[in-house]
């Protein structure tokens, strides 16, 4: 009953290949991609079918932010109005999506158990339309992708960047604290 190298060998070769069976059939049941109808959570938030899915690289106001716009302007003087930045933000993206076909590619899971993806509405990438056209901001805490989308929408002071705003973690954060 003693070991042997050949035996050993043979044995370790065994488990590995047992390991290797086992890990490619847990990793091929990972959701990749997801399409279907879309519902609208908030500006950066989506639902198909029972999957919630957050929107990667981008953060969307809050849906009870409120944002600063120009109202009036004399001489130097501006003065400002309050506006639902956030409910903008998910009326806008429910209005593109408008009930159509959505395909998400999924590219991780965050702690809440959100899976995070791209989406896209036929060639549209949803994410980068929603950063710029002012909606969303690049969340460069997690990707770099849609920063020169976030420049490009400030540039034109279009969506939140035609007036002041709080970053949507900073107003998460107070929201905590």
């Amino acid at each position: 009953m003693f070991f042997t190298k050949k035996k050993a060998i043979i044995l370790i070769i065994i488990c590995s290949i047992i390991f290797f069976l086992t890990y490619n059939d847990v990793k091929s049941k990972e959701i990749k991609e997801i399409s279907g109808n879309a519902q609208i959570i908030d500006g950066d938030t989506i639902k198909i079918n029972s999957n919630k899915i957050r929107l990667y690289g981008i953060d969307a106001p809050e849906f009870n932010q409120l944002c600063k716009k120009p109202l009036l302007t004399i001489f130097i003087f501006t003065f400002t109005e309050d506006y639902r930045c956030g409910k903008i933000s998910t009326e806008k993206l429910k209005k593109k999506i408008n009930d159509k076909l959505i395909k998400c590619k999924i590219l991780d899971i965050d702690r809440y158990k959100r899976l995070i993806g791209e989406c896209y509405k036929r060639n549209l990438n949803l994410n980068s339309w929603l950063v710029s056209n002012g909606y969303a901001v690049a969340y460069r805490k997690y990707s770099k992708k849609y920063i020169s989308d976030e420049i490009n929408a400030k540039n034109k002071k279009i969506g939140i960047w035609q007036g002041k705003f709080e970053m949507p973690w900073d107003f998460r954060r107070k929201l905590v604290n």
